[in-house]
């Protein structure tokens, strides 16, 4: 079981799937709508929570230890970390040597992983995390060196919007990331949109992070090699207009 937003969601909804063994995910009831979807349609059970009210953290521990089951989280795991890794390894062996990398950062496992890819196989490029402005929690951690938390973020980046970095994820990042930026709403849409009709890339607030940065130049990147991951396609297009309104 987990407690995710929707994407590790459906990963460990299918993952169970494919096992044949129960599968249990909680979820903010605000979740977007095609992700509830999806997840359901992958046969997990969903256990719905109130952000501003509940700990996910807290149903998950208790749901996994009434149950049984093994509690699998998002980011804050060394196979998940690990895992999540695997995206810039395979952009390091697809493109060469980078100067730089944009990554996506919530809780910092797909930051944290990619950022131990890039000190084993590409060490001279700079890791660069970057957040939604309103929820900037792993930035303003990075800067003080100290875990900061954000509570329940206005962000369109859901997947975005943990309160901290975990206890495995702030070290390395504080250690291995060379520093962190942030986004604003509408840059971000800005960007995800670009991504959408240009590049005809289908991909999420949440995943176009890294892209917003670099495009909306929050990150100096002239004559540089740039590598940017883009992470999350799962896209509610019944918030289009309202996305088009932000911007």
């Amino acid at each position: 079981m987990t407690f995710s937003s929707g994407n590790h969601a459906q990963a460990i909804a299918l993952a169970g799937q494919l096992l044949n063994i129960p599968r249990v995910i909680v979820m903010p009831s605000d979740a977007p709508a095609v992700k509830r979807a999806a997840t359901i349609g992958y046969g997990g059970e969903i256990v719905s929570y109130d952000r501003a009210r509940e700990d996910r953290e807290a149903i998950g521990h208790r749901l996994a230890a009434e149950r049984g089951l093994t509690l699998i989280p998002p980011f804050d795991h060394p196979d998940i970390i690990a895992g999540q890794g695997t995206a810039a390894r395979e952009l390091f062996e697809d493109a060469g040597p980078l100067d730089v990398l944009l990554v996506p950062c919530g809780g910092g496992g797909l930051l944290s992983g990619s950022a131990l890819a890039a000190s084993a196989i590409a060490p001279g490029c700079r890791v660069i995390g970057v957040e939604p402005e309103a929820g900037d929690d792993a930035t303003r951690s990075f800067r003080t060196r100290t875990v900061q938390k954000v509570e329940n973020p206005r962000t369109v980046a859901d997947g975005a919007m943990t309160p901290s970095l975990g206890r495995l994820t702030f070290p390395i990042i504080i250690n291995s990331v060379a520093d962190m930026a942030t986004v604003d709403d509408p840059g971000l849409l800005r960007t995800m949109f670009y991504l959408w009709e240009r590049l005809k890339m289908v991909v999420e607030p949440t995943g176009a992070l890294g892209a917003a940065a670099l495009l909306e130049g929050k990150v100096e990147a002239a004559g540089l090699r740039v590598g940017v991951i883009v992470s999350g396609g799962n896209v509610d297009l019944s918030q289009i207009a309202a996305w088009r309104a932000l911007i």
